[in-house]
């Protein structure tokens, strides 16, 4: 192995951090995962965590990582970092944290705030949009600091998400990728650059643009690996650090979604459904695509809030057996959930799950809920967990077609990543749903591999994204649509799932004017 041939990946997640090694063709030469606790809850709905968890993570994962066979220092040509999105930090002037970050899964809002005024405020007005930007003010952290915290925010000299923080430590300059930038801040997602001084969102948000970091294109150079960062997490001192991007943008490129017909579905705490367009194409009218992993692109998104966390929720509430024999096994609990539905037929035998256990601002709405109908006495809990894997598919599948809708392409291929790409079950019903060949990619690390794969790039390894994306992507298993399946799940998308939301909206209105919530 000679230098240059490796590449070092840092992908940040919620719940863990993990260090990757990739060779050229993709593979993964060696990790190290470091779990900790995926927050802390001061307050009810508020999800914070102390920044010297991930950078204490990063270090130890780094530190073990070299231990492992097949790992050269020698031999790494460059490293990159993706992170969890909409996670942001306050720095002082000497780039110390000043409290915990809060985290995208933050639920605190600051309602109250003034309207935009002037021009802007007008054309809401007449658009519409007033409601939609008032939602914006009121989940913004920057505003919710600006109220709550005043003196945490005068001393605030930087506002940077978790990519920025970390990309900080590691070069000792506070620069980050267009790539990473998704949250509550004064973004411009169609010219991929902060915005204009003219724009409403610097009134919205309350940042000042002294507070924000420089941005570079995914592939750029942006520093190298400082003698203190060395010694501390042992990459080498004067290593390059190279600009990735968001760890869902990451995990596009790496499942291989380079072109608008490949979408790309994300099983993880957030389901997801992306494309990658050099256009840029609202999935959703008035709400932005994200930043793409490949400089100039785009990628339309349709979110499932607490997406693949409803098995995790599921879990916790109703599958306590499968836990504790999981835990005498050695094994994950997922596959005795896997038996558990094995011999339940496509369908749940009627028993349909809508899955927005968490209120949207446009699709869904901020009063919509979950809802299950079709219950019978022959139920189980194991319809259950199928129904909210069929749900998922459904929410996902009108995600898809909306997409298409609005960008004009066709999508024929669907590859899966996340933690439930690893459910067989789970992508045969998301094949059969959808209609399409739904493929597994051959490493379950996709958004480590995304970012790598940008390295690459960007430090001419490979000499172009279509490269990479030949050289360094490989299909895992295929899953084809079973047709008598594919056909009732069809039946049942069109007829029931489509009809669900609109006829219990009004009764999701009820429940929260009655409710208070």
């Amino acid at each position: 192995m000679h230098r240059g041939e490796q590449l070092l990946a840092i992908d940040n997640g919620t719940q863990s951090l993990r260090a990757l090694i990739f060779d050229l063709r993709g593979q993964l030469i060696a990790k190290v995962r470091v779990p900790f606790k995926p927050y802390e809850s001061p307050e009810a709905g508020w999800a914070e965590q102390d920044v010297a968890v991930y950078w204490s993570a990063l270090v130890t994962a780094c530190q073990k990582l070299w231990r492992e066979p097949g790992v050269r220092k020698d031999a790494l040509a460059g490293v990159s970092v993706t992170t969890q999105r909409g996670t942001v930090v306050n720095l002082d002037a000497a780039g110390n944290p000043l409290r915990p970050a809060i985290l995208w899964l933050d639920q605190r809002v600051t309602r109250g705030q003034p309207p935009i005024g002037g021009a802007w405020g007008w054309l809401f007005r007449l658009a519409g949009l007033r409601h939609t930007i008032a939602y914006l003010q009121a989940n913004a952290e920057s505003n919710w600091l600006i109220r709550h915290q005043p003196d945490v925010w005068r001393k605030t000299d930087k506002f940077v998400l978790l990519s920025g923080f970390l990309n900080y430590r590691l070069t000792g300059r506070h620069v980050d990728s267009i790539g990473s930038q998704v949250g509550y801040i004064p973004f411009d997602y169609k010219k991929l650059r902060w915005a204009g001084a003219r724009d409403w969102k610097w009134q919205a948000l309350g940042i000042a643009p002294e507070q924000l970091n420089e941005l570079v294109t995914p592939g750029t150079v942006m520093g190298e690996i400082t003698a203190a960062a060395a010694e501390e997490t042992g990459i080498p001192a004067g290593l390059p650090v190279i600009a990735a991007a968001a760890d869902k943008a990451c995990e596009v490129l790496g499942a291989g979604s380079l072109t608008p017909e490949i979408g790309c579905l994300s099983y993880g705490t957030t389901a997801t459904i992306n494309t990658t367009n050099a256009a840029y194409v609202e999935p959703i009218p008035f709400i932005p695509p994200y930043p793409a992993g490949v400089p100039g692109c785009y990628s339309p998104e349709i979110q499932i809030f607490r997406g693949y966390w409803m098995v995790e929720w599921f879990k916790q509430e109703f599958g306590h057996k499968e836990m504790v024999e999981a835990g005498h096994m050695g094994i994950p609990p997922e596959q005795l959930l896997e038996a558990l539905i094995k011999d339940i037929p496509a369908g749940s035998e009627g028993l349909m799950l809508q899955p927005y256990w968490t209120p949207g601002i446009k699709l869904p709405g901020p009063e919509a809920k979950g809802g299950v109908v079709g219950f019978t006495e022959s139920h189980t809990r194991g319809h259950l967990y199928r129904a909210i894997l069929e749900g998922l598919a459904y929410a996902l599948r009108e995600g898809k077609e909306r997409v298409a809708r609005r960008s004009r392409q066709p999508i024929t291929a669907i590859r899966v990543s996340g933690g439930g790409s690893q459910s067989d079950t789970a992508l045969q019903i998301t094949a059969d749903v959808f209609g399409l060949p739904t493929a597994r990619p051959h490493t379950y690390e996709t958004s480590g591999l995304g970012a790598a794969m940008i390295a690459a790039v960007g430090l001419g390894l490979h000499a172009d994204f279509p490269t990479a994306v030949r050289e360094m992507t490989h299909l895992g298993r295929v899953f084809e649509p079973v047709e008598a399946d594919r056909q009732r799940y069809d039946a049942l998308y069109r007829e029931v799932y489509l009809k669900m939301y609109d006829r219990l909206r009004p009764l999701y209105k009820s429940l929260q004017r009655v409710m208070g919530r």
